[in-house]
């Protein structure tokens, strides 16, 4: 699954400082969800998953888990 979203508003929010440690974040919330994150990139006002989605974790609750976290 190829998901996108953006930060609120479309704000530059995530500098390049903190995208390494951002992306990794990510990643640990999709692989708790058994939903392994391939590949993680974008810009400063949005975000890229590549994700082997779980068949037992709606891709509604893993979006929910993955922007409250």
């Amino acid at each position: 699954i190829h998901v996108v979203f953006s930060t609120k508003q479309r704000r530059n929010l995530i500098l390049p400082s903190i995208e390494p440690e951002l992306h990794a974040y990510l990643g640990t919330i999709c692989r708790n969800q058994e939903s392994p994150a391939l590949a993680i990139g974008g810009t400063e006002n949005h975000i890229h998953l590549l994700i082997s989605l779980s068949k037992n974790v709606p891709l509604s609750n893993l979006m929910l888990t993955l922007k409250t976290d």
